[in-house]
């Protein structure tokens, strides 16, 4: 993205914020923006641009997840269970940012004629959790070890406006939307041995429609769309979609996956450019002069929220929020969650503070060497676990010469004589005496995510800022 477009995006927000001024004072700046006399029309579309960007995100990652015949890899069909046997690695493009921490234990499901039922087996004490997403992103219900313990489970989820008899001690989910994602996380240290415990777990969950539940059942095989484009990433696709295909795809999916009643003040300003939940985009009310830019600017709007949403915080070169998961009305930090981390849990379960810049506010970049220093006591307090992930500029995981993705207790850190810890971050090893503690870096620019499970809630913790992130210190 260059600096004209930046510059000019930016100086844009305060034009669309102020859409309400003066009709003179309009027509100057949608001149500036080259959109005649339609800035407000060009605010509202990109306003619903971001409202529905999860949606539509949701949407593509699901098509490309479920269009398989049968389970294989990281894609299963609809209605079946992918059990990821190992961490994603540098091929991995399904999502943004994803962990290799846990092993991922995930399906779509669509619950809009009947519901679905999980059994879930006895976790053993293990750490896992089941976050379940709704079409716009909000995770609705959440078993697992913090919530409701590691003993076998039955999850009823239900769909809107469902009603009807559901199996004894089956506990009842219900969705906001037709379109469920189910993605459990379990936690693994990687090694054989590991590795196979939590096969032999992922094995024993059981995901059917009520009506087959408890009966012998055999999903049926997924049919599989040749015209979708399975290469590339899916928020690359959802990006280069035009302004009316985007809306088209918005209101059809609104039709199934409707917008809650918190949502109705904001919706009802979008039928001025023809979106009604409920009906067919009426794309004759979008004006073609300025139908272009819309993509282009609702998406600089959405990562300008690194910088200006209130609710995310800067430390030491760390942004990150306690808002994800459960979102309300805020739609931009929705739509920025969205967009870097597709599938993020409640704060309660999961805090991810990222890095773009060193401790002096300079990109990273593996032809420099950074080290993250803990004092002795402060590494990060989680009750899950805690990472420290590399990716590359796009959000994906690099490859490098260990396939070492993310770095965490499970790397049996040293510690320094005074009990502090050093991380290492940089392109090249830093010496075999140190490398238990390194994480490879790109030659090129890279991002930083710190993830902490089951963050602590007490003292110190992130979630009331009593614990403070250490910088990456650029070190010659």
């Amino acid at each position: 993205m260059d600096i004209t477009r930046r510059n000019v995006t930016t100086g844009g927000m305060s034009l669309l914020a102020g859409a309400s001024t003066a009709t003179s004072t309009r027509a100057e700046h949608g001149e500036f923006f080259g959109i005649g006399d339609g800035l407000e029309e060009f605010a509202l579309a990109t306003d619903a641009y971001i409202f529905g960007y999860p949606l539509v995100t949701m949407e593509m990652t699901r098509r490309i997840i479920t269009n398989v015949a049968t389970p294989v890899g990281t894609r299963a069909p609809m209605g079946q269970i992918i059990k990821l046997r190992k961490y994603p690695d540098a091929s991995f493009r399904d999502v943004t940012a994803p962990n290799a921490d846990t092993l991922y234990t995930t399906a779509f499901f669509d619950v809009g004629k009947e519901p679905w039922v999980l059994s879930i087996p006895d976790m053993k004490d293990r750490y896992a959790l089941f976050p379940m997403l709704d079409g716009w992103t909000t995770v609705f219900q959440v078993p697992g070890k913090r919530t409701t313990g590691t003993g076998a489970q039955t999850c009823a989820i239900t769909g809107p406006g469902w009603k009807g008899e559901l199996p004894a001690g089956a506990t009842e989910y219900k969705s906001p939307t037709s379109i469920v994602w189910l993605l459990g996380r379990i936690y693994c240290t990687g090694t054989p041995e590991d590795y196979a415990e939590v096969h032999k777990l992922q094995d024993e969950f059981k995901l059917a429609p009520l009506s087959a539940y408890g009966k012998p059942y055999t999903p049926p095989a997924g049919t599989v769309d040749q015209s979708l484009d399975m290469k590339t990433a899916v928020r690359e696709q959802v990006n280069r979609m035009g302004a009316v295909a985007y809306f088209t795809l918005l209101c059809e999916l609104m039709k199934s996956n409707p917008p809650t009643t918190a949502d109705a003040p904001q919706i009802a300003k979008f039928a001025r450019i023809g979106i009604v939940p409920g009906q067919d985009f009426d794309a004759s009310k979008l004006k073609a002069d300025f139908v272009k830019r819309v993509p282009e600017v609702g998406f600089d709007r959405i990562m300008l929220q690194f910088k200006v949403n209130k609710d995310v915080k800067d430390e030491n070169g760390w942004a990150f929020t306690t808002k994800t998961g459960i979102y309300g009305t805020d739609y931009l930090m929705r739509a920025l969650v969205t967009a870097i981390g597709l599938g993020a849990n409640r704060p309660q379960d999961a805090v991810y503070p990222t890095s773009q810049k060193d401790a002096e506010d300079r990109k990273y970049s593996g032809a420099h060497k950074y080290v993250m220093h803990f004092a002795k006591g402060q590494l990060p307090p989680a009750l899950g676990f805690w990472s420290v992930t590399m990716y590359n500029g796009e959000y994906f995981f690099v490859a490098n010469p260990i396939d070492r993705y993310s770095i965490s207790a499970r790397q049996n850190l040293k510690s320094n004589p005074d009990g502090s810890t050093d991380l290492y971050i940089q392109n090249e090893s830093p010496g075999k005496d140190k490398e238990s503690n390194w994480l490879p870096a790109p030659s090129g620019d890279f991002v930083l995510m710190m993830r902490l499970y089951w963050p602590s809630e007490k003292a110190p913790s992130i979630i009331d800022d009593s614990w403070k992130l250490p910088p990456a210190r650029k070190v010659s």
